[in-house]
This record gives C-alpha cells, sequence and structure tokens, in this order.
C-alpha cells in the first residue's frame, strides 16, 4: 500500500506542531560541524521523531532515511527521506523560508514528495503525477516555466559562499550568463522553480534528505533536476534544477566542464 495526500498532510502537520512554536522564540543551537557551523534545534529533532513515529505507525516496513536520527531500511523497496527543518540558518535568524521536507521513494526513485512552510501556511505536494500547491492563495496544480535561454533565466542558490575551487568557478560561469540571481532561499527556491517563478537553482554538496522531497514536485511540475553531469539527483551531490530542457543543457554545459 501506498501513502495518500492525507498521510503526508498528517506527517506536515506533526512537524508544525514541533517547529512552528520553537520559530522565532530565541531556541537554543547545537553546532554539529566541528571547524565550521552545521546548526540543529530541538525543533528539527522533535520534528523528525513525530514523523518517524507516525510512519512506523502506519508502514512498518517501509525504511527511513532522516537527517537527525540516523537510517532505516534504505535496501527497502519503499523508503521515506526526511529533513525536518531544511534550511536551519533560516530558522534560527527569522526568515520564512525554511521548510520541513517529506519524500517517498519506491525502488530508488523520487515518486512523491511534500515540502511545508507553517509560517507562511505554504504547501507543495508532488502526488506521483502532478506537482500541487495550497496556501493564502488556494490550491492549485503547479507548473515551470521556459524562459527561453539562460540570458533570460532567474537563478537561486543559497550562497556563493557553499562553492569552493572549481565548483565556484564553475557556478560563477552561470550567474554571470543569467538576468537576475538571488540568494539565500534553500528549499523554497526549488518550489518557486517548480510554480513557475525562477528558473534554474544550482547548489553542490548536498546530502539525500536536501532533494528527496523535491525531486518528484520539480519533475511533477514539468521540470528538470539532475547532478552536474545530468545524473538521477536522488543520492545529491552537486545539483541542477531547470524549467526548461534548453535552460538545464546551457546550465549543465558550463557545470560539467564539458
Amino acid at each position: 500500500m501506498l501513502p495518500g495526500r492525507d498521510f503526508f498532510d498528517a506527517l506536515a502537520a506533526a512537524a508544525k506542531a514541533e517547529t512552528l512554536p520553537r520559530f522565532r522564540t530565541g531556541l537554543s543551537v547545537v553546532n554539529k560541524l566541528l571547524g565550521g557551523f552545521d546548526p540543529v534545534t530541538e525543533g528539527d529533532r522533535a520534528a523528525e521523531t513525530a514523523i518517524r513515529a507516525l510512519i512506523t505507525e502506519k508502514f512498518p516496513e517501509h525504511g527511513i532515511l532522516g537527517e537527525e536520527h540516523g537510517n532505516v531500511g534504505l535496501d527497502r523497496e519503499h523508503v521515506w527521506v526526511i529533513d525536518p527543518i531544511d534550511g536551519t540558518r533560516a530558522f534560527i535568524s527569522g526568515l520564512p523560508v525554511w521548510g520541513t521536507l517529506i519524500g517517498f521513494q519506491s525502488k530508488g526513485r523520487a515518486v512523491m514528495g511534500l515540502m511545508d512552510q507553517p509560517f507562511i501556511g505554504e504547501r507543495y505536494f508532488a502526488d506521483g503525477t502532478r506537482a500541487w500547491y495550497s496556501g493564502p492563495d488556494g490550491e492549485r496544480q503547479i507548473s515551470v516555466r521556459d524562459c527561453g535561454s539562460l540570458a533570460d533565466a532567474t537563478l537561486f542558490t543559497t550562497s556563493p559562499h557553499i562553492f569552493s575551487g572549481d565548483d565556484l568557478a564553475k557556478y560563477r560561469s552561470v550567474e554571470e550568463k543569467v538576468q537576475l540571481f538571488r540568494y539565500g532561499c534553500d528549499c523554497y527556491a526549488y518550489v518557486l522553480l517548480a510554480s513557475g517563478h525562477v528558473d534554474i537553482v544550482v547548489e553542490n554538496n548536498l546530502k539525500p534528505y536536501d532533494v528527496g522531497a523535491l525531486i518528484p514536485i520539480i519533475e511533477q511540475a514539468g521540470g528538470i533536476i539532475t547532478t552536474w553531469d545530468g545524473g538521477r539527483p536522488e543520492n545529491g551531490g552537486n545539483i541542477l534544477a531547470a524549467g526548461s530542457k534548453a535552460v538545464h543543457a546551457e546550465a549543465m554545459k558550463l557545470l560539467s566542464g564539458k
């Protein structure tokens, strides 16, 4: 049995009950990275615990890949991919562009996904065929746009500071060709792309839980998401998402160095 939208909504509600009361409250932050800054909050951990409890109760035979509490059964046919707060830096800064990411894989392929931003009340969902928005503007099916070429594109990335060395040079080669670039939206950038508001997202060194829920949202909105060399993105890595094949191809040529 596969999950329905009602179950995804229940998972999002369980996460919201843990994250939203802690947003903009000056909560404590723990740094996970020695020699750098990789923050985690009690909201991250509590939200993932709540999500996993519901999955384990409803689908005990499914695997779970999570950011905060480890992995179970990754070799199983069905695997959930959880990032309880994607954009923790935004969360601790009071910026409402973080989101709860809940993805669902079947036989290693991302097929369903949800991104929930509970503070502004927006939810994006891929049901296996189509992608949807629900929020202050009501509910509607969403789709990407075709801006025509890289020169006419709006690009998002978390920050140029995430790139270094050769990756930075490749990223800059894309940025210098687009019409407009903006920084700092984490998962929200990908759903803006799926909704037809921006055209390209470029990031690197992502984990599977950073993209697991976003892959089906973009693909089922008509977009393309791959690694920089054109491979499947389920395992993370260097990620390129675009609203059209032409823009994706232009950017990939620059990012792959081929």
